[in-house]
């Protein structure tokens, strides 16, 4: 009964691409136009309407309503009255125009008062004003006629065309406050986005600070008023609450998320590094906290590897990638259904690729392609993206302060720390204010011991654990573990595990270009040398860029050793003064006690640096001295807190390597029957061997 709104017909002119036409035709679903030009074009009616640019002409189109009556929100978000008033009007203005009300019966006629065909449209109109003065509601024949002629825009728009406009508008979240104010405001509250967290009557005074010094003559309005603005504009922007999540609400990107679905295992990874939100002991007594460096498979949501240590490094970042690329065995202690022969991992199908997955554990071998990294200096570093670029593997950088490019990690950080961390003893907490008293008085875990229990927490609790991420979209009510999910994608995608060799895990260590001397290579002030580099000493290496320099790689946490790139592959050369430190160490003890000797004011050659690297360690493991020095003896120099806590984090990084992987060193003919503290003059010292981070030894945790 009630006419279609925008109809089209031949004559009409409409705008499509911003140009003006004219139909001369319609065949179905298809409208011929003619052009200013002369061209005619012919297009279908889905297309014509689906085109952005296409602008309905009001005298070409029944009914069209201008735009300006176009109601700026639906019905649903008007009030209850108006659309009650509306609905109202609608049977009444329906029955007056077209003789029967909307909810008419299929077959009804209309009264005979109200029939189109008897009686006039002005008839009409009296007839209903008379109707309603009967009835009690007074309404003038001029108030209903103005009614009438928003019979237009009902028919344009339905229901919402009745409601007054007024009632329709949008108000303007700023009230009435003067733009200038509003902008200042604005202005005050980005500034706090980086800074730390103030009240909100310091950004209302940085306002009042904006406004004065751009010279506007507006006024700060009441405190009250001052209150309410700030509390519409910072509205879901945490000014005034935790700085943290101020900066990550800032840091996401505008707009609708984007998301990455992988199909194979490995294609698309995430790597990040972390403070454990747990206490641990690291030696003599002294507690701290470590890092966390942890590694994501976002196909299968696996922890390919997560590796402790007290301050990450480079270097810690490329074991994390040996880590990743080779297999975890079983431990002493572990049940057998932590294994991969008692998982739902393809482990028949494996083993006939790897045999070193007859004793692995439960724990899938994931080789990357594509590793998505912050811009911390660990994985901008030339080490490792050396490393990567030797292992084949691409590096996607984030953008900056920008977690959400690389959620699956920083959610999994999270995951650690509330299914795992609560339950350590030494848990600190997440943030200050959530942290307890006299945590460092628990029994408190060695970083090699936590480092233990989060393996097994990662195979045991983590691998088999459903993840709401790995749900099937053709059943959702389905979420799978990260095991299920790789043994899925293994059948789909296919996988070829990629074993690292002995050259490989060098390759990994950080790099330095040094000259090959008669002495041997000095670096960091220590000194090396082998029988080895005679036929390279002060020869040139042919690599113009490094000017003729030799490529030498080294361990930070172990100084004991180089490696040297010579012309038939890598040369071993061990430090001159081994004999003097029978203990590994890394590069924090060395800067430390070279800092020492220079604030001393002596001159720091590299055997007192050795000598006091020894006693440094040598006073560690022998703990704190409570006896009081004996008749004659020189008085027990009392530690300091910086060199407990070095030779503590010193031993924390150093990580012991199962004999096969040793390699005894030479030992110096001068340095043979040089005195030292522990070695009598005129006998040679004991050359113990000195052991190195080893990726290998790390992931089969054979000690």
């Amino acid at each position: 009964m009630i006419a279609r709104p925008g109809r089209l017909g031949i004559g009409d002119r409409v705008g499509v691409q911003g140009a003006p036409y004219v139909v001369v035709g319609v065949s179905g679903t298809r409208v011929r136009l003619a052009g200013a030009d002369g061209t005619v074009v012919s297009v279908t009616v889905a297309g014509l309407l689906a085109d952005p640019r296409y602008e309905p002409a009001d005298a070409g189109i029944s009914g069209a309503a201008p735009a300006a009556w176009v109601p700026q929100v639906g019905v649903e978000g008007l009030p209850a009255n108006a659309v009650e008033q509306a609905r109202w009007w609608e049977g009444h203005i329906a029955e007056v125009v077209y003789g029967l009300p909307p909810e008419a019966p299929e077959g009804a006629r209309p009264k005979p008062q109200y029939d189109p065909a008897v009686h006039t449209l002005s008839a009409r109109e009296r007839a209903k004003v008379a109707e309603l003065a009967a009835a009690g509601c007074q309404v003038p024949l001029s108030t209903f006629r103005h009614r009438r002629h928003r019979r237009q825009r009902w028919e344009a728009r339905g229901l919402a065309g009745l409601v007054d406009r007024r009632v329709a508008r949008r108000a303007d979240p700023a009230g009435r406050a003067d733009p200038a104010l509003v902008t200042a405001m604005r202005q005050a509250i980005e500034e706090a986005g980086d800074d730390s967290s103030r009240t909100a009557g310091y950004v209302i005074w940085r306002a009042g600070e904006i406004l004065a010094g751009a010279g506007s003559p507006v006024a700060m309005p009441s405190r009250a008023t001052s209150y309410r603005l700030f509390g519409v504009l910072s509205r879901g922007r945490h000014t005034t609450g935790s700085a943290s999540t101020r900066r990550s609400l800032a840091g996401r990107p505008e707009g609708m998320f984007g998301q990455v679905h992988p199909v194979a295992p490995g294609e698309l990874m995430q790597i990040d590094s972390t403070p454990l939100d747990v206490l641990v002991l690291l030696d003599d007594g002294v507690s701290g906290r470590v890092e966390l460096t942890g590694i994501i498979d976002v196909a299968t949501r696996t922890i390919s590897a997560a590796v402790l240590q007290p301050t990450t490094r480079s270097v810690d970042a490329s074991v994390l990638l040996a880590r990743c690329l080779t297999p975890e065995p079983m431990r002493p202690g572990w049940s057998q259904a932590l294994s991969m022969a008692h998982s739902v991992l393809p482990y028949e199908r494996l083993l006939s690729i790897d045999d070193r997955l007859a004793h692995a554990a439960a724990r899938p071998v994931i080789v990357p392609d594509t590793i998505v990294i912050d811009h911390g200096s660990v994985y901008v570093s030339d080490n490792f993206r050396s490393s990567c670029r030797h292992l084949g593997i691409s590096l996607q950088p984030a953008h900056l302060a920008t977690g959400s490019d690389k959620p699956h990690i920083e959610r999994a950080f999270g995951a650690v720390a509330t299914m795992f961390c609560q339950f350590v003893s030494g848990y600190l907490g997440r943030s200050p204010d959530r942290r307890g008293r006299g945590i460092a008085g628990q029994p408190l875990w060695s970083m090699l011991e936590l480092q233990e229990l989060l393996d097994e927490w990662l195979i045991a609790c983590w691998q088999n654990h459903e993840h709401d991420g790995l749900r099937d979209p053709e059943h959702p009510g389905r979420a799978f573990t990260p095991n299920q999910k790789y043994a899925a994608l293994v059948e789909s995608a296919g996988y070829v595990p990629m074993a690292l060799s002995a050259g490989d895990y060098i390759e990994l260590l950080p790099g330095r270009w040094r000259a090959v001397n008669a002495y041997g290579i000095r670096i960091g002030r220590r000194t090396y040398d082998d029988e080895a580099l005679d036929p390279l000493r002060q020869q040139p290496s042919g690599v113009r860029e490094r000017g003729g320099q030799w490529e030498v790689r080294y361990d930070p946490y172990d100084v004991s050793k180089v490696f040297v790139r010579g012309r038939d592959g890598w040369i071993t050369v061990f430090w001159k003064h081994l004999s003097r430190v029978p203990v590994p160490f890394g590069e924090m003890a060395w800067d430390h006690a070279l800092h020492q000797l220079r604030g001393n004011g002596q001159a720091a050659s590299e055997e007192d640096a050795a000598d006091l690297v020894a006693a440094l360690l040598r006073r560690a493991r022998q703990g704190p001295q409570h006896e009081a020095p004996g008749q004659g003896e020189p008085p027990v120099p009392r530690r300091s807190r910086r060199d407990a806590r070095v030779a503590a984090r010193t031993r924390a990084a150093r990580t012991p390597v199962p004999p096969q992987h040793r390699a005894p060193p030479r030992q110096d003919p001068h340095e043979a029957g040089e005195p030292d503290g522990s070695v009598q003059a005129g006998q040679a010292a004991a050359v113990i061997p000195m052991p190195i981070f080893d990726p290998f030894a790390e992931a089969d945790k054979r000690w």
